[in-house]
C-alpha cells in the first residue's frame, strides 16, 4: 500500500468522524439551549450512521477522492426547532456556530499531539517533520509514522471543513448568521439558492476555497513548526 492509500484511507476515516463530531456539537448546543429535537432523534452521537447523507457523506466525498478537490461534505442536517430556544436569535447562532467550533477543537487538539511526538523522541521528530515535507512514509517504520500521519489528517479535514461550513451559502452554518441580517424577498431569495449555490461552490471555486482554507492551515502548521 502506497503512502498515498494510507492517506486516503485515514482521510476518510477521519471525515466520518469529523462529521459526526461537528453534527453532534449542533444537537448537543441547541440541546444545551432548549431545543431537544435532535437529542431525542439521538442526534447527540459520534456514531456515523445517525448522520449520514448520502451525496454530501458518500457521493461528494468519493467525487473528491477521484478529482483531487478537497474532501468536502455534509450530514444529514441536524433538525433545530427554534421555537424551543430562549433567545431564537442568538441561541440558533451558537448552534450553528457549534458545528465548526467543534472541529476547530479536534484540529488545535491534533496540532498538541503532534507537538508532543515532534518532542518526544528523535524518530517521533523524524515522522512529524516528514509528514510536513511531504514524504510521511519514507524510509521509516517507526510507530510514530503512520501516527502522525493519521494526526495531520485529522487537523486538515476538521480545518477544511470547520471553513467550509462557515461560507455564508444555505445550507451550510454560516448562512445561519447572514440570514439573520436579511428580510422579506432578499431572505426569500437567499434561501432558494441552496442547494444549487453549494454545488456551484464546490465544482466551480475549488481555487476560492483553497486560497481560503490555506492560511488557516497555516495559523495550525505554524504552531507545530515552531517545535521542529
Amino acid at each position: 500500500m502506497t503512502p498515498q492509500h494510507v492517506y486516503m484511507l485515514f482521510e476518510l476515516i477521519v471525515f466520518l468522524f469529523a462529521i459526526s463530531i461537528h453534527e453532534s456539537a449542533h444537537a448537543w448546543v441547541a440541546l444545551r439551549r432548549g431545543d431537544p429535537t435532535a437529542a431525542m432523534l439521538g442526534r447527540v452521537t459520534l456514531n456515523p450512521i445517525k448522520h449520514i447523507d448520502p451525496v454530501g457523506r458518500i457521493l461528494l466525498p468519493a467525487i473528491a477522492l477521484f478529482t483531487g478537490i478537497p474532501l468536502l461534505g455534509w450530514a444529514k442536517p441536524t433538525p433545530v426547532n427554534p421555537r424551543n430556544f430562549r433567545n431564537p436569535v442568538l441561541d440558533d447562532l451558537l448552534t450553528a456556530v457549534a458545528g465548526p467550533f467543534s472541529n476547530f477543537l479536534v484540529a488545535f487538539a491534533a496540532v498538541i499531539l503532534l507537538i508532543v511526538i515532534s518532542i518526544s523522541s528523535v524518530s517521533g521528530h523524524q515522522a512529524v517533520a516528514g509528514m510536513l515535507e511531504g514524504a510521511p512514509l519514507a524510509g521509516s517504520d517507526s510507530v510514530f509514522t503512520p501516527v502522525s500521519l493519521f494526526l495531520f489528517a485529522l487537523l486538515q479535514i476538521n480545518v477544511v471543513l470547520a471553513i467550509f461550513n462557515l461560507i455564508p451559502v444555505p445550507p451550510l452554518d454560516g448562512s445561519h448568521v447572514l440570514r439573520h441580517f436579511l428580510s422579506g424577498p432578499v431572505l426569500m431569495a437567499y434561501d432558494r439558492i441552496g442547494f444549487f449555490a453549494l454545488l456551484i461552490l464546490v465544482y466551480l471555486g475549488g481555487g476560492i476555497l483553497r486560497r481560503v482554507i490555506a492560511p488557516v492551515m497555516g495559523f495550525f502548521l505554524g504552531f507545530i513548526f515552531k517545535f521542529l
